[in-house]
């Protein structure tokens, strides 16, 4: 390998010559060309002795990319993740960016009958409680040397990004199902006031409204147990009685939504009256599937492959619920809940963003080298919380009385 000697200045003057640069007389030799082992012809730069210049600036990949539009189509990426984030959790969740939500029950006032002379009773509005929204921030840093820059491939630095875009949409779905699935309500500071973060009704104290002739009282739970070592029809029944009773119904509606992991969902996918069921499963198109007619030769038709939903791990119907098939459900549970849409108000789990805009979503910030590439970091800051508590039943298929917190959700 050849060497190429550059300018030198220390505490004497400038050294130019090779012939002045000597062992133990404390000047370094701090140019080499690097074309053996980088490919890329080039010295090296200022940064390596503490001090950056314009020359560090790497500008392409090895296949000619520019960084410079690779950043912002980054951006771009990022931006379109935060308008549809994942189909499943929006289908169950609805945006919050208020760290309180107050809420009233109804009051159960009734007309009298009215007196000629008298006014007649006014309607007492209970005072409003407070449901909390936890909320916390989270980053990730990708680290690029710009040796790496030089010699990788755009598809190689787009599959760190494309990594940390999947990190993320892991964070945001074991943070929403963590609200769902541990059954302790939490306490969250806002602005040093501590404000309870509370979960779908877990026998608290807490009395839930009535609805119609159905009245309940502080021990009101819906984190159940099955009574069976094995997912059956009982079990699904149990979970939609406890969203009706609180008018979480496809008549009122609501979709209701089975997440279930696929210990389960094989299971399901036998399910049939003739064997003990209250409703055929009805495979969708997802997963190669048709409608089962009572007593036939097999399947018939193709039903759509989401139901609607725009969910594509939705594995089929069993009677009023889309079923969906994901295995970040812990095996041995399933969980039900009462859905209006995308992002609808009337879904049970708010996720909390920033009451600033600009903070929303996910973020991809620049660090504080030369050029935004070298030194990236994702931040997303957002928390959890259940507004409608009766509007989600969680279920572990255990024989057990008393239900226990799955480990991924501890």
């Amino acid at each position: 390998m050849s060497t190429t000697f550059m300018p030198y200045v220390d505490g004497e003057g400038v050294v130019t010559s090779e012939s002045t640069l000597k062992e133990g007389d404390g000047y370094k030799i701090i140019a080499r060309e690097l074309v053996d082992k980088t490919g890329f012809s080039g010295n090296v730069q200022g940064s390596a002795q503490g001090t950056d210049e314009r020359a560090d600036v790497v500008y392409q990949t090895l296949d000619g990319a520019d960084l410079n539009a690779m950043w912002q189509e980054f951006n771009e990426i990022i931006q379109m993740r935060n308008e549809q984030r994942d189909r499943l959790v929006n289908y169950l969740t609805y945006e919050v960016d208020e760290p309180i939500v107050q809420v009233r029950y109804p009051t159960g006032d009734n007309f009298e009958v009215a007196s000629e002379y008298g006014e007649p009773v006014g309607v007492r509005l209970p005072a409003p409680f407070n449901m909390g929204f936890s909320f916390q921030w989270y980053d990730l840093a990708i680290r690029y040397t710009w040796q790496f820059l030089i010699e990788s491939s755009q598809s190689q630095i787009e599959a760190l990004h494309n990594d940390a875009l999947e990190a993320d949409d892991r964070l945001v779905f074991n943070q929403t199902f963590k609200t769902t699935f541990n059954s302790l309500d939490v306490t969250s500071s806002v602005r040093n006031i501590p404000v309870t973060v509370y979960k779908f009704w877990n026998g608290d104290g807490m009395v839930p409204p009535y609805f119609k002739n159905y009245i309940f009282d502080g021990t009101h739970n819906h984190y159940l147990t099955s009574g069976n070592a094995v997912m059956n029809s009982a079990a699904f029944q149990a979970a939609e009685t406890h969203l009706y009773h609180h008018g979480y119904s496809v008549i009122n509606g609501y979709q209701l939504v089975m997440l279930v992991n696929r210990q389960e969902g094989l299971i399901l996918r036998g399910a049939r009256v003739l064997n003990g069921w209250e409703y055929d499963f009805i495979p969708s198109a997802n997963v190669g599937g048709g409608v089962f007619l009572p007593q036939s030769m097999g399947i018939v038709g193709q039903p759509q492959g989401n139901g609607g939903t725009g969910i594509p791990a939705m594995i089929g119907t069993y009677g009023p619920a889309y079923v969906v098939e994901e295995d970040y459900i812990p095996a041995g549970y399933f969980l039900l809940l009462a859905s209006r849409g995308a992002e609808n108000l009337g879904n049970p789990i708010g996720i909390r963003e920033h009451a600033n805009a600009s903070a929303r979503g996910l973020k991809l910030i620049q660090g504080d080298d030369t050029y935004p590439l070298v030194d990236s970091f994702y931040r997303h800051g957002f928390g959890t919380g259940i507004r409608h508590r009766g509007g989600g039943v969680v279920t572990q298929i255990t024989t057990n009385g008393s239900y226990s917190i799955p480990a991924a959700y501890a």
